[in-house]
Order: structure tokens, then C-alpha cells, then sequence
């Protein structure tokens, strides 16, 4: 993941292209891989402490929303799409009615606040899945 582009250009420099993907049952036991998962690749592309704990917190609420409407036996999914300055986060499980979580209540509100930019939308067989936007401070929309 990391690439050595020569004198002067940082050692860490991310590609479009890095993606991380996670399956884990849907169960709230496994949230806190997703919990450590989320803090190291946000570490690894310098966000704040700050920033880092709002994406922890908002990855658990995103999935706190899905795991409640879950298909017993279903597994969680989690993509991590990393940029040089923000990190996209995809969380999906397939839900028994398929229903997207409501973006009227108080949770999606905090859920907004503390992720940037988040979306929600419904696929084949019910699944239903939540992205999350976070960008670095200082790094334009």
C-alpha cells in the first residue's frame, strides 16, 4: 500500500485504489474489530485524535443501525476506501425488510455530525448499506 515516488515525496502516500474489506457476523460483539479497524487506518492517514475518535463513533452508530433490522445469521460487511485525505466508509448487512434507516431521527443527526457526509441506500435481497464520508481537517471538499 505504501509507494516509494522518490526524494522528497512522503513515504505514505496512499493510492486511490487502497480498499479495505471486513466480514464479520452481524452481531455487536464483533463491533469492536470494526471499532480498532477504523482507528488505524484513519492513524494511518494522519486525521487528528479528535477525528479519529468521531469515525470510531460513528462507524459503531452506523452499524448499531444496521445490526437492529440484521437477518438473524447475517454477516456485517465493512469497506474502507482510503484517499489521501479522507476515508469512505461502507457498512452493509442484509436486513430482514430492507427498510433504510430513517434520516429524521436523532442518531442520523449525530451520525452526520460526527462522519462529515453520510448516505444510505437499499440493494438486491434487502441489503441495506451506510456510507460514511470523514475528511482530514484542513483538506478541500
Amino acid at each position: 500500500m505504501t509507494q516509494d515516488t522518490g526524494a522528497g515525496a512522503s513515504a505514505r502516500q496512499i493510492t486511490p485504489s487502497d480498499v479495505v474489506t471486513i466480514k464479520l457476523p452481524a452481531a455487536g460483539a464483533y463491533l469492536s474489530v470494526l471499532r480498532t479497524a477504523t482507528a488505524g487506518l484513519a492513524a494511518r492517514l494522519d486525521f487528528t485524535l479528535d477525528e479519529i475518535e468521531d469515525l470510531r463513533i460513528a462507524v459503531d452508530e452506523a452499524c448499531a443501525m444496521l445490526l437492529s433490522q440484521a437477518l438473524p445469521g447475517a454477516d456485517l460487511e465493512c469497506e474502507f476506501q482510503l484517499d489521501d485525505a479522507s476515508i469512505r466508509v461502507a457498512v452493509s448487512v442484509f436486513t430482514i425488510d430492507g427498510q433504510q434507516p430513517s434520516r429524521d431521527t436523532f442518531a442520523w443527526t449525530v451520525l452526520s455530525a460526527l462522519a462529515g457526509a453520510v448516505d444510505s441506500s437499499a440493494g438486491v435481497d434487502n441489503r441495506i448499506t451506510i456510507t460514511l464520508l470523514k475528511r482530514r481537517s484542513g483538506s478541500a471538499p
